[in-house]
């Protein structure tokens, strides 16, 4: 496995474990600054509408600049202060704009997230280099949904969020020491263009 793939999945399973440690409780969350189950399911559409929307318009965009790191870097940065955001939320309005936010976050890393993984990827080893990323997602997921209900539960909310906000600071810091493509992809780039 190519050692910025390695970089990547330790990045994205810190932020996993900050991101899943709210997911399974995020309803109660919801009713505790005032909404109901339709307002949490609303909450999470529009999170979900606003990172599909903008995913699509965003991914032609990278297509054209062809800087992973930066959007990388600029996502994980994005998601960090959408951890921190929650610990200021005290209504539904302003638990939906947070969600509007956190979707911008998600269109800006998402295709880059992709692109990355996809550059580094050994063609020889397609399926279970894929599968290492997906695997450690799930697994991550599962461990923060334990932690996180632990620590809302004996501590409350405010202390959960500041968990997962300097956990997604431990993986943005780490996320500034990826890089680019691969130099020999670089390099068969630079031969294709000099041929045409």
């Amino acid at each position: 496995m190519h050692k910025q793939l390695r970089l990547f999945l330790v990045v994205d399973g810190i932020y996993a474990l900050a991101f899943g440690m709210l997911g399974p409780i995020y309803a109660v969350f919801v009713q505790q600054i005032g909404g109901d189950i339709l307002e949490a399911g609303t909450a999470w559409a529009i999170f979900m509408i606003s990172s599909g929307i903008g995913i699509f318009l965003m991914g032609k965009l990278q297509d054209r600049i062809s800087k992973d790191k930066l959007f990388l870097v600029a996502g994980y940065a994005m998601r960090s202060l959408g951890f921190l955001g929650y610990y200021f939320v005290s209504n539904v309005t302003q638990m939906f704009v947070l969600q509007v936010f956190l979707g911008l976050a998600v269109m800006v890393i998402s295709p880059a997230t992709y692109s990355f993984y996809a550059k580094h990827v050994d063609t020889k080893k397609l399926a279970s280099q894929w599968a290492a990323w997906e695997g450690t997602w799930y697994l991550v997921q599962g461990i923060a949904a334990l932690i996180g209900s632990f620590l809302a539960s004996l501590y409350g909310f405010k202390t959960l969020f500041l968990v997962m906000f300097i956990a997604s600071l431990f993986s943005l810091a780490i996320a500034t020491q990826l890089k680019e493509e691969p130099k020999n992809l670089q390099v068969k780039k630079k031969t294709i263009k000099n041929e045409n």
